[in-house]
């Protein structure tokens, strides 16, 4: 996409601003003859100094990007007791670890499948990663029959069950369906008729609603996401990726 002109003038006085103040400028307050006058010293200039262009567009994207990241904060900071102390929600991890991870996830995301191992394998390195599961159904009736299930099965048997169920369906290949579930939960001993008794239950539905309207705040679109309290990581990320922000977090506090 070719930057307008507008935007290499603001981008090279981000730049100029930025190595010195002093040749800082206002655009705006300029006549239109000295804006001629300038406009034609900078394209001598970029004509000369091409490379300047990329310093100018690394300024300008570092400042978007922090100003995105602190606007994520606050939106996180605003909808903190919904985001990380939801009582509907599964607690996994270590409970009492110093550090919140939240993943959005949806059971039939591929991508969530694929990270998956990693993230177990990371928390159980860890050792101190209060782990929370927001369901967040996105791909179809399949999905979100899934989740209700999935919910059904904490409701009726207990976190326990839950994380037993969830986990089997993060490596199920079968397709979700009412037979692929209940031979699901039946091969792991848990009691089918019991959670399908509880799959009407309207805390399903208030569970899954408060994740819709948590991920539009949050402009969560795709699974996996998972957030701290210091911002958002989006899709399935290596490890070591996530683990440099937990680091960073645990740094923050």
């Amino acid at each position: 996409m070719t930057p307008s002109p507008k935007s290499l003038i603001l981008a090279l006085g981000l730049t100029l601003g930025a190595l010195n103040p002093a040749a800082a400028f206002d655009i705006d307050a300029m006549s239109e003859t000295e804006r001629a006058a300038f406009r034609a010293e900078i394209r001598a200039y970029l004509l000369d100094n091409p490379e300047i262009l990329m310093e100018a567009f690394d300024i300008l994207d570092e400042r978007q990007a922090a100003a995105e990241a602190q606007a994520e904060s606050q939106i996180i900071a605003a909808n903190s007791d919904a985001i990380f102390a939801s009582p509907y929600d599964y607690v996994g991890g270590n409970p009492e670890g110093d550090v919140t991870l939240v993943e959005f996830l949806d059971y039939r995301c591929g991508y969530c499948k694929r990270a998956f191992p990693d993230l177990e394998a990371m928390l159980e390195a860890d050792g101190n990663i209060r782990f929370i599961v927001k369901e967040f159904p996105i791909l179809g009736d399949a999905s979100l029959l899934a989740s209700r299930y999935a919910i059904a099965a904490k409701i009726a048997l207990g976190d326990e069950a839950y994380r037993a169920l969830h986990d089997a369906m993060m490596v199920m290949r079968a397709e979700v369906s009412e037979g692929s579930l209940q031979a699901t939960a039946e091969g792991l001993g848990l009691d089918h008729a019991a959670i399908v008794a509880e799959i009407n239950n309207p805390q399903i539905d208030a569970t899954i609603s408060l994740n819709y309207e948590l991920a539009r705040a949050l402009n969560i679109s795709g699974t996996p996401t998972f957030v701290l309290e210091t911002g958002l990581l989006r899709g399935a990320l290596p490890r070591d990726q996530i683990e440099a922000a937990i680091a960073t977090e645990r740094s923050a506090n």
